[in-house]
């Protein structure tokens, strides 16, 4: 009996205390449930601060600790521990990756975008500026300028819609701020009297001694240059003499027309439409520049110089209307623009480095060319110049190297790639016997050339596909070839084979058509220059 009543107290004792063990598991589970949550909670908001405050990764961890520490319950902070396995480093990644500090790119302007927020705007309108293309708008342009000029990152605006007539003007430091924007989306257009020239000026909208200097919207700069032209037509090419009719008559032009309003002579001495001088980070983009008396685009003397998305356009017989003209000048890319002139699409002269011209449709006009360089016996340096990606189409050179008799000085490190061709007169051209005057007086020391690759030169020419004339005593060396394909049209001129003179160098794979002419090697002999004459 006795057993019996321990049995029944041991059964009830066992029970009770399963019964106290599982509520109390419960109940423990419950809380720890709780806290988990809780501390969830907390660590998203302390990641979304540790998001913003990269620099203190390890905040993160030892913020969640301290909050569950002094705000949990003492019964389950032995649970806390081990659940930093949920504090992993991916939700702060995540929460970083999207945050909106980080999601915004930096955003480039496109020309005609607002003014930069908090920049200070001066609107020629503002200064007493028609903009009706007949009053004279100078002296607003004039104050317009000298007010933007004291505000660093200030936007001289040229309003779309109207018609500005600006006689010569010079927008000129050294005392100006810093990124100034000149924002043109009218259009400025050039008087035609001979009075507002007086007896000739080298440019017409000038740019001078000015420090990160923007040109840019979708306005035009008409140079009206008409007057000018007929008074240099017709205008002879130093590579005009190579071109025969097949007549064999003296290849003539037309006469140039007379503007009707042109009751005067222009000066001769012809201004260049836009000009940058002694200058450093500048950018020409989005423009027009039309119908310029000479040259339509020039920098002299410029460091660190960026034109793309710019149009010039002027018949193909106005002469010497130069699309870009660079001199003195480095560190230049020229790039996604369409040239259309009576010369040189762009012009490279002496003092010029580190240029890069890629992607420009040429035609109609000269070509690309390096030079004329040495004229009069002075000294040229030229290099590290790159012309790529470009189409041409109906112009007399396609790229080409000019030197007059008599310089000295270097042209070496010229890289012309990806040209495309559609009837040009002569693609490919180096000529150290430049002359642009019936007859030149022969001389021994040149400009010497060297170091100059032409690859994938491609397309259709109508007068001769290469011609080599390199001087007797500075012959043109390591002259590579490569990918040309050139095939002939013919059209109203006398054909021609390539032809060679005092050339070296190689070919790297076989032309189209052979270039036989090309001497492979070194020269046996090759003058030296003095160190005065060397770059």
């Amino acid at each position: 009996m006795m057993m019996r009543r321990s049995l029944t107290l041991g059964s009830i004792t066992v029970i009770m205390l399963m019964a106290v063990l599982v509520w109390s598991i419960n109940l423990e589970t419950c809380i720890a449930r709780r806290g988990r949550h809780w501390r969830h909670n907390r660590r998203s908001s302390s990641d979304l601060s540790d998001s913003l405050s990269s620099k203190k990764p390890k905040s993160h961890s030892h913020h969640s600790h301290h909050s569950s520490h002094n705000n949990n319950n003492h019964n389950h902070h032995h649970k806390s521990k081990p659940k930093p396995k949920p504090k992993v480093k991916t939700p702060p990644k995540s929460d970083h990756n999207n945050s909106p500090v980080v999601s915004r790119p930096p955003k480039i302007q496109p020309p005609s975008l607002p003014p930069p927020k908090g920049s200070k705007v001066f609107n020629v309108m503002d200064f007493g500026a028609k903009g009706d293309g007949k009053c004279d708008d100078t002296k607003a342009f004039e104050a317009a300028w000298a007010a933007a000029c004291k505000v660093e990152a200030s936007m001289m605006i040229i309003p779309p819609e109207y018609t500005f007539l600006v006689g010569p003007i010079s927008f000129s430091g050294p005392y100006c701020q810093a990124n100034i924007v000149f924002q043109l989306d009218g259009t400025i257009i050039a008087p035609t009297d001979s009075k507002s020239w007086g007896k000739g000026l080298m440019w017409w909208i000038d740019f001078t001694k000015l420090k990160g200097i923007k040109v840019q919207g979708k306005g035009v700069i008409d140079g009206r240059g008409s007057g000018w032209w007929q008074q240099d037509y017709p205008f002879i090419d130093g590579e005009t003499k190579l071109i025969v009719p097949l007549n064999n008559s003296v290849h003539q032009n037309t006469p140039m027309p007379i503007r009707s309003e042109l009751d005067w002579k222009m000066p001769s001495i012809k201004p260049t439409a836009l000009r940058f001088y002694g200058s450093v980070g500048v950018e020409v983009s989005g423009i027009t520049i039309q119908n310029s008396p000479q040259c339509h685009l020039k920098f002299d003397n410029c460091v660190d110089v960026l034109v793309h998305d710019m149009v010039v356009s002027s018949p193909g017989d106005s002469p010497n209307t130069d699309g870009i003209h660079l001199q003195n000048t480095r560190d230049v890319l020229i790039h996604s623009s369409t040239l259309a002139c009576g010369d040189d699409c762009i012009s490279i002269q002496t003092g010029c480095s580190n240029v890069y011209v890629h992607n420009i449709n040429c035609g109609p006009g000269h070509g690309i060319s390096i030079g004329s360089l040495g004229k009069d016996g002075t000294k040229a340096c030229v290099s590290n110049i790159t012309v790529r990606d470009v189409a041409m189409h109906n112009t007399m050179t396609g790229v080409r190297i000019k030197t007059w008799q008599g310089g000295v000085g270097s042209v070496k490190g010229i890289l012309f790639s990806n040209i495309k061709l559609n009837e040009v007169q002569l693609p490919i051209v180096i000529d150290q016997f430049y002359c642009d005057h019936s007859t030149c007086k022969n001389q021994t020391s040149a400009v010497a050339v060297e170091g100059v690759t032409y690859e994938k030169i491609k397309g259709t020419y109508t007068v001769k596909p290469v011609h080599f004339a390199c001087s007797d005593d500075f012959p043109c060396v390591d002259v590579q070839l490569s990918g040309i394909e050139l095939k002939p049209v013919q059209e109203r001129y006398h054909m021609y084979d390539p032809f060679c003179w005092q050339t070296f160098g190689e070919l790297n794979t076989p032309t189209l058509p052979p270039i036989d002419c090309l001497q492979i090697g070194k020269p046996a002999r090759n003058r030296v220059q003095s160190d005065h004459d060397v770059c």
